[in-house]
């Protein structure tokens, strides 16, 4: 066991390096892990510093894992945005600042041997728009929509892909570990499509259930660190009634309705005139009025 322990720490040695140094550049909001690249056996104290301020530690008993404030009394620079895996010790710090660029020291400490390993994490600004940035998409039911991350993506990296915080598609750099639909999730069975170069993702023949929000998480590995990067992108799909008819028979139709409409039209005309035009009844066809029936003389009876 001791034997074991003891290549245990020659490797743990040759791999960091004593004060070895990484260098990561990451944009603001991104997350980024800074890898120790090894297996803890809980018989050491890891220990991560930032700018000389211990901000994480696993000590050899795990009950004594702490973060930030935890390890630093009244130090809230990185409040609720580190995380420790515990089997590794490595140290994941979410949704970066500006300020959290500098210099983060890892130090390992064995019973008879200790190594550091300095890694330089330079966090570049972006505008709050680009970060708060949502891509929208809009189509018709039945339709095809394609969510295109704008990248290229690497062997190593892990495209994952959810619908309304559910996993829906994934690769990874196993190809034969790529999932759709139905190994992800029934309600897109048969319509997603994956590019296995650039992750984008295709819904087809989309339905007015798959409007919502879907997110893009890409892990972008290194052998020292890995970068997750997140892109949102929100989706509407509108209904389109339903409707049997070709169009060459709603064509039909609108000139029958106009057809009818144009009839009626003509009929009004008609009346209207004819009204106007009628011959009054005190007048002849020449216009004369008619006798007098009180003004004829009555014939005498000779009889």
């Amino acid at each position: 066991m001791k034997i074991f322990f003891d290549v245990f720490v020659v490797v743990v040695v040759f791999l960091l390096g004593h004060g070895a140094s990484d260098g990561v550049s990451v944009k603001e909001g991104d997350s980024v892990t800074l890898n120790t690249n090894v297996q803890t056996k809980h018989q050491e104290d890891i220990k991560w510093y930032f700018n000389s301020t211990r901000i994480a530690q696993i000590s050899g008993d795990l009950s004594k894992i702490c973060t930030d404030v935890q390890c630093n009394e009244g130090n809230e620079r990185f409040r609720d945005r580190l995380k420790l895996d515990h089997q590794t010790g490595s140290l994941t710090i979410m949704n970066t600042r500006n300020t959290d660029s500098g210099g983060y020291k890892l130090k390992i400490i064995f019973s008879s041997s200790d190594s550091e390993k300095i890694f330089n994490v330079t966090v570049n600004g972006v505008s709050s728009a680009e970060q708060d940035e949502v891509k929208r998409k809009s189509v018709n039911e039945e339709e095809s929509v394609t969510l295109d991350p704008g990248v290229i993506r690497n062997p190593n990296d892990v495209i994952r892909w959810y619908f309304n915080e559910i996993l829906i598609s994934e690769i990874t750099g196993d190809q034969s570990k790529i999932c759709t639909d139905v190994q992800c999730d029934e309600r897109f069975r048969d319509r997603l499509k994956l590019d296995h170069q650039t992750g984008s993702l295709t819904i087809t023949n989309t339905r007015n259930t798959d409007s919502g929000e879907y997110k893009l998480q890409i892990i972008i590995n290194n052998s020292s660190f890995s970068i997750t990067r997140l892109k949102r992108f929100s989706v509407t799909v509108t209904a389109v009634p339903d409707s049997d008819l070709s169009s060459g028979v709603v064509a039909g139709i609108v000139v029958a309705v106009l057809l009818v409409f144009a009839t009626a039209a003509g009929a009004v005309v008609y009346c209207h005139r004819r009204r106007h035009t009628a011959v009054p009844q005190n007048e002849d066809d020449d216009g004369n009025s008619p006798p007098d029936p009180n003004g004829i003389p009555l014939k005498e009876d000779t009889s």
